[in-house]
């Protein structure tokens, strides 16, 4: 009877390793639960703001959280006052899916709808526009998610419905199209110049190189017991490993770990999964990777 309960003691240690204990405290979005969070180390939330289909967030180096959600962008201070916030226009219909604090204390805002990348100061006052062109067929909800301004002034933009990436310079000139699989929802820059993209629906994950030669990828049935579903969010860490959102809206709610961290030979080394208090979340921070987001030193 002892050595028959081997295997169940080890299956035991195994599944505390991935329990809803945070192991990493995060900052992030739970875009169908509308709200926007805290999770510390050992799995405490504390809910920072309610707001309809978050879909950015940001932990800046003052200890505020910058966010978006789809009617506008707001700046919470520690004990949750609004330090600064934009409102979407209201005379037409937009969505706001993509936020950046920037360098200069500006902060970087993508609209869907309008159709555009503006730069908002401090005073709440559009400091940059740039206009984006996307196909007539495409959509407002699926026009634009991740966009992310570079050290260089450029910008990469994720045009979701038309399954590509868009680099654009300071002036909003088109540099370069990378078509990739599915509809993506981001595209990230990494230290080597490599291009990180979660392709959204295609249920898969790809590392560019400067030719968009794939140099690594994750697809849908790579990792057992966690298929890939709708790739949203993500963060590249400091030893190489990718931490993953995986979106479960369209039908799998409650289904499987709603984050995972894998490394680059494809195994999982912590995962997230509370399904009673959050249902899809789709951008997360981890909280304890040191870098200035403002200089572009925490790459999600």
């Amino acid at each position: 009877m002892h050595f028959a309960r081997i295997p169940l003691l080890a299956f035991l240690l195994i599944a505390a390793t991935f329990s809803t204990r945070a192991a990493h405290p995060f900052l992030c979005c739970d875009y169908n639960g509308g709200k926007v969070a805290t999770v510390s180390a050992d799995g405490k939330i504390e809910v920072l703001y309610e707001c309809k289909a978050p879909q950015d967030c940001w932990r800046l180096p003052n200890g505020n959280t910058l966010f978006c959600f789809a009617t506008g962008a707001v700046e919470l201070t520690p004990d949750k006052k609004v330090a600064w916030e934009y409102k979407a226009p209201t005379d037409v219909k937009v969505e706001v899916d993509a936020c950046q604090p920037l360098p200069d204390g500006n902060v970087l805002i993508v609209e869907c709808g309008t159709s555009r990348i503006i730069e908002v100061g401090r005073d709440g006052k559009i400091a940059k526009e740039i206009k984006l062109t996307t196909a007539p067929e495409v959509k407002l909800h699926n026009q634009f998610r991740g966009t992310r301004k570079l050290a260089n002034g450029h910008y990469m933009v994720t045009f979701k419905g038309e399954g590509k990436i868009v680099e654009l310079d300071g002036s909003g000139s088109v540099l370069r199209e990378i078509k990739v699989p599915g509809d993506p929802h981001g595209a990230w820059v990494l230290p080597d110049g490599h291009l990180l993209v979660t392709c959204g629906d295609a249920h898969k994950v790809i590392e560019l190189d400067a030719e968009q030669k794939v140099v690594w990828e994750l697809n849908e049935n790579d990792l057992p017991g966690n298929p890939l579903r709708l790739m949203a969010g993500a963060q590249r860490l400091p030893n190489g490993n990718t931490v993953l959102c995986v979106y479960l809206g369209h039908g799998h709610i409650g289904e499987q770990p709603q984050v995972i961290e894998v490394t680059r030979d494809k195994k999982v080394v912590w995962q997230f999964d509370d399904h009673a208090h959050f249902k899809t979340i789709n951008q997360i921070q981890l909280l304890d990777i040191p870098g200035d987001v403002t200089k572009g030193e925490i790459i999600r």
